[in-house]
């Protein structure tokens, strides 16, 4: 099987930022996937399971309200590897232009008092959520953001380069 494009990425390298994972041709527009990465992968510890699914319901809100983006919006959930989210949106933006969407998402967790949908009616595990450590984990990523907001590589992603056989096969060191 060809290994997928986000598979492709050099997770020793990559840093916390905002980069574009795949844009994809449906229908008769184009999505964007991006990778909106907070911890440094296989570095540092991953992200609390019950603050993560606090940011998923906060920031997914956030963007699903707001004016100028919620029209554009397709999806925003965790990466199963914790250390960060997918968002998708519609068109083909780099990732600089989503930067004041993306810091503001995180700003906003700031200010909330409660986790929105967080009830059995709403919530297919309501009761693991923690708005304390959501607050604390989406403050240091916006202090990052703006700390870093002048650097390219949280905006570009490093690619691991893979040897290719004569046969169009891809070689992974062991």
């Amino acid at each position: 099987m060809e290994l997928i494009q986000s598979f492709s990425v050099d997770h020793t390298k990559i840093v916390p930022g905002i980069f574009t994972s795949r844009t994809d041709n449906v229908g008769n527009g184009i999505v964007t996937t991006y990778d909106v990465r907070l911890k440094k992968p296989n570095r540092e510890p991953v992200i609390d399971v019950a603050a993560m699914h606090s940011l998923e319901h906060i920031i997914a809100t956030y963007l699903r309200n707001n004016p100028g983006w919620k029209d554009e919006i397709i999806y925003w959930g965790p990466m199963g590897c914790l250390t960060g989210f997918y968002l998708i949106l519609k068109g083909d933006r780099p990732p600089r232009e989503i930067y004041d969407l993306i810091l503001g998402a995180f700003k906003s967790v700031n200010d909330s008092d409660e986790v929105p949908g967080a009830t059995a009616v709403n919530c297919g595990h309501y009761l693991m959520h923690n708005l304390k450590m959501a607050k604390w984990y989406a403050s240091e990523f916006a202090a990052y953001l703006e700390a870093n907001a002048g650097k390219p590589e949280i905006f570009e992603y490093p690619h691991t380069e893979r040897l290719v056989t004569d046969e169009g096969k891809h070689f992974f060191d062991s």
